[in-house]
């Protein structure tokens, strides 16, 4: 008999069965729909979607045909049938009235972890959320990306919602290739149009740098902003020259950059577009000047944008606390959400997992209302299940990020102190995870060496790590989940959600 021939005639009776011996089922997959019955199962390492029944859907996806059921894989075309026949495996656009956290799952197999996180929470999911750089290193795909987040979408029966966000895109290419995919958030990195060295000229230097910029463009700023006074927030804003010039010679490339981009993509979507602007990327936090005069300025060309990334006092960095001044954080956070609720917009936290201190401030401040971008923090705790249960292969994996720490750090703003790190040979078995992805340094160690890692073959160019990872994650299928929930939903609790 066929190992999943008891699992289909418990569908055709109107049910999902339960797992047997070889067969894993998930039953918050199983729907009827127009006669058919589908449902998600795990054979070994492989899953794949039952169906049952004479319909459409059924016609319509891709796989071997039983007797009485079809055997599809969860491949690309089989994705797009389940987004046409049920619409809430498609992502969608959210708005500004509702919080929403990017879930950047770099393994594809995170998202029913996330979505069990979120699930009655008062916050959606951006379950796909990738960037250029993160599929390099992965060696994934857009495609790849959105067709895991339906996957899971469908494997968890789970119809509040979800997004799906272009991350750090910086060229025309890159945004119309994730816009014709079906991406219902594009976050735009302006990073090579904000002038960084600004900041470091003499008033004269910059003064002087200012009269080379077009007549045009210096009385379109001069007219609209030089001696004016703008209340807004709670807060008086108003430029005298010396600080129109600075800010003209920092943002208003980038200016003109969102404006082209979003005339260009954002206004012929034909669609909801969450279009997130991201000025984070600078050498010194964002005034809060410099934030509503950017803010003014786009609304005044008749922008509307979903979310704004300023760059925040401190230090966001990855996978670990927030580092500094929290006062200080505190004055500055209010001004920040102050202004992006006079224009109507979220106020989006980059690098914003595990800033556990600063959680509270940010939800009271926002109104719940926010944006908050994770993605490492998912791969730290995929590596701590593998700590726990495969500490040979961690063992393995620590000491390669070791050795190649050097390589990722010159990608990373990091103040990671190796010699704070437990030695290998001090460390048992059982108190890996905890000795190491509970300690800042070797949080920091793995997290920005995760592309290396995946990466990494022997001399023979088979995989040194990869394969067996993505195995003991599939037999630990739970455990990554529950970690998960645990991790991610601690965010939430400190957000208010």
């Amino acid at each position: 008999m066929h190992p999943y021939a008891i699992i289909v005639q418990s569908m055709n009776n109107g049910q999902a069965a339960a797992s047997t011996d070889t067969v894993k089922v998930y039953p918050s997959s199983y729907t009827q729909v127009e006669g058919a019955s589908l449902l998600m199962v795990k054979n070994g390492h492989e899953k794949v979607i039952l169906a049952a029944g004479s319909a459409p859907v059924v016609e319509a996806l891709e796989g071997t045909q039983e007797e009485g059921f079809k055997v599809c894989p969860l491949s690309h075309a089989n994705r797009l049938v389940l987004n046409k026949f049920f619409p809430y495996t498609a992502p969608q656009a959210f708005g500004t009235q509702i919080a929403t956290i990017g879930l950047g799952d770099r393994l594809g197999i995170a998202s029913p972890g996330h979505i069990q996180t979120v699930r009655g929470h008062n916050i959606r999911p951006i379950l796909a959320q990738q960037s250029i750089r993160e599929l390099t290193l992965t060696g994934r795909t857009y495609e790849e990306v959105l067709d895991a987040a339906a996957f899971a979408v469908f494997q968890e029966g789970y119809k509040d919602g979800y997004g799906a966000d272009g991350d750090h895109l910086k060229t025309d290419a890159d945004i119309k290739m994730a816009l014709d995919l079906g991406f219902t958030m594009l976050t735009l990195d302006c990073s090579e149009h904000i002038d960084n060295s600004i900041e470091s000229l003499s008033t004269a230097d910059q003064e002087a740098k200012y009269a080379e910029l077009p007549e045009a463009v210096r009385s379109h700023y001069e007219g609209r902003y030089l001696g004016q006074t703008f209340d807004a927030a709670g807060t008086r804003f108003s430029f005298d020259r010396a600080s129109l010039i600075k800010n003209v010679l920092i943002y208003a490339p980038a200016i003109d950059f969102m404006e082209r981009i979003y005339n260009t993509y954002i206004v012929n979507a034909g669609r909801g577009i969450d279009f997130e602007i991201s000025i984070d990327e600078t050498a010194t936090p964002t005034d809060p000047e410099s934030h509503f005069l950017v803010s003014y300025e786009l609304y005044a060309r008749n922008m509307t944008i979903y979310s704004m990334a300023p760059r925040f006092c401190g230090e966001f960095q990855k996978g670990i606390d927030y580092i500094g001044d929290i006062a200080q954080f505190e004055k500055e956070l209010a001004v920040h959400a102050a202004i992006s609720d006079h224009f109507g917009y979220k106020l989006s936290i980059h690098s914003g997992s595990d800033k556990f201190s600063v959680f509270p401030l940010v939800g009271q401040y926002t109104k719940g209302r926010f944006h908050l971008k994770t993605a490492g923090t998912n791969w730290l705790e995929a590596v701590r299940t593998v700590a726990k249960v495969n500490p040979s292969l961690y063992r393995r994996m620590h000491q390669y990020a070791l050795d190649n720490f050097h390589v990722a750090a010159a990608y990373y703003h990091v103040t990671t102190d190796l010699s704070k790190i437990a030695q290998l040979d001090q460390v048992s078995d059982e108190n890996l995870a905890d000795a190491y992805m509970n300690e800042d340094n070797a949080r920091q160690l793995i997290h920005i060496t995760y592309g290396i890692l995946l990466q990494a073959k022997d001399d023979n160019g088979q995989s040194l790590f990869k394969d067996e990872f993505f195995r003991t994650l599939s037999e630990q299928e739970e455990a990554f989940n529950e970690s998960l929930c645990t991790h991610i939903g601690k965010h939430l609790q400190l957000l208010g959600k």
